[in-house]
């Protein structure tokens, strides 16, 4: 039997990056706002098994790669250096708890409220949780993704795994096949190379990093595999067979045509993600569902049902976090009554890999094919001062401008920071900024951000340093 509680202006369903910062947009704006989410913590897949525990994991690699490859130059040196896998879960377990502890704290500052359990959409206007029904003048879905798998390939997440079960292993891999060279499985593959994994990459691709602008994706991979992962590019996975104590994956190499296979400890796929709608009763209610599975929807982030919005990993566009945030704001000011938008033009991606990957814009390859006159402006970091004392001098800016107008298309970088590099660049092309503009900005010495410059003079009569 049902009961019925107390109504909302919203309800948002999912406490990803997407759901919990509509839901505080929403309550700021002062609609009365709840959030629902069955998983025991808040923060959705970003917070608890993807973005927050995999760059924890990443740091703690990075740094005992540096303390054995680069400390001892500078003069330091541990007389034994060993790594203890157990210690740097919990240290990742850590990083988990305090940042959707902090989201717990953020709800209950704006007095949202937190409706534990699994939604089904009854309506337009009501929804079912745990037997409970909750009226709302407003739906928010943002459910986010869930890993994708390959046909026939079964994920146990302890020998078979996907992203969440290989930032969870119990023990240290001797050998890891990764099936896929996008961003997710880049990041974990560094993390156990460092460590002294056996890393094998298979891409069904002749490039990793599907998308990324193709010097930069040249770039990364000479970088991983100077780091010690092995690619296996143009290679049809077959099969993925779990065995005793291993697991055997069968591929095609697509250039010879000959069958091949590989044994691990631990296969990784990492094939891609898919948007996680399932149990919520769209297809009922008549709600468009795309042929990739996503929900269909306007420019108001609205559904071809009244009331019913859709964002972050569920509908179009790049499956990121921050595109996800930026959703979320957008659509709780639009039911709030306010004008907003998403500019899609200006949304960074980053690898967190070392040296770090970061793009923004269109990439030369976009560029060529649209016919649009463009410049480049480019400036490697072994140019720059910081970078070459701190031992991140590999990489390089790449910079994208209108050749007649100046005006900044894209930026693509590999090196140390890149992640945070690259917002200079997204603040400029938000404001419409040339490259003239980021060449006569004043850029303190000695930094990484001085590369930028360069690259940005780079496009014009040529770069001071290079």
């Amino acid at each position: 039997m049902e009961n019925t509680m107390e109504s909302y202006d919203v309800i948002v369903i999912g406490s990803g990056p997407g759901g919990y910062v509509c839901a505080i947009r929403a309550a700021q704006l002062g609609l009365k706002t709840a959030c629902v989410e069955g998983r025991e913590t808040l923060g959705g897949t970003c917070l608890n098994v993807g973005c927050i525990p995999s760059k924890a994991l990443l740091h703690a690699s990075h740094q005992y790669h540096e303390l054995m490859n680069h400390m001892p130059k500078m003069g330091i040196a541990a007389k034994s250096v060993s790594t203890n896998w157990t210690q740097m879960l919990s240290y990742k377990n850590d990083a988990i708890a305090s940042n959707t502890k902090g989201i717990e704290f953020l709800f209950k500052k704006n007095k949202i409220d937190w409706i534990k359990g699994w939604a089904k959409i009854k309506s337009s206007s009501q929804i079912i949780v745990e037997d409970t029904l909750y009226a709302t003048k407003n739906i928010v879905v943002a459910t986010g993704s869930t890993p994708s798998s390959l046909a026939g390939v079964e994920i146990d997440e302890k020998r078979i795994v996907s992203s969440t079960g290989a930032l969870e292993l119990r023990r240290l891999p001797k050998k890891m096949v990764i099936i896929g060279a996008g961003i997710i499985g880049l990041e974990i593959g560094s993390i156990y190379a460092r460590l002294g994994c056996e890393v094998t990459v298979l891409e069904y691709l002749d490039h990793v990093t599907p998308g990324m602008d193709r010097e930069l994706s040249q770039a990364l991979q000479r970088t991983l595999t100077k780091q010690g992962i092995t690619f296996e590019l143009q290679s049809t996975v077959q099969s993925v067979e779990k065995l005793s104590s291993s697991v055997k994956v069968k591929f095609m190499d697509q250039k010879s045509g000959e069958h091949r296979s590989h044994s691990a400890s631990v296969a990784l796929v990492a094939t891609g993600r898919r948007p996680y709608t399932e149990g919520l009763g769209l297809q009922e209610l008549g709600v468009s569902i795309k042929e990739g599975g996503q929900i269909d929807v306007d420019e108001n982030f609205s559904t071809n049902v009244s009331g019913i919005f859709a964002i972050g990993d569920t509908i179009r566009g790049p499956m990121l976090a921050h595109k996800a945030e930026d959703e979320g704001i957008v659509v709780a000011e639009r039911i709030a009554g306010q004008s907003a938008e998403v500019n899609y033009g200006v949304i960074p991606s980053v690898v967190y890999t070392h040296p770090e990957v970061a793009a923004v814009g269109k990439t030369e390859e976009e560029l060529k094919e649209s016919g649009q006159p463009y410049r480049v402006g480019k400036f490697s970091l072994m140019g720059n001062a910081r970078a070459k004392a701190t031992f991140a001098a590999e990489g390089f800016v790449k910079l994208l401008s209108n050749a007649e107008t100046d005006r900044i298309l894209g930026c693509h970088m590999i090196g140390s920071s890149a992640g945070e590099l690259i917002h200079e660049i997204c603040v400029g092309m938000q404001f419409g900024a040339a490259a003239e503009d980021l060449a006569l900005t004043c850029h303190a010495h000695p930094t990484l951000s001085e590369a930028v410059r360069e690259a940005a003079l780079a496009c014009g009569d040529g770069a001071i340093h290079s």
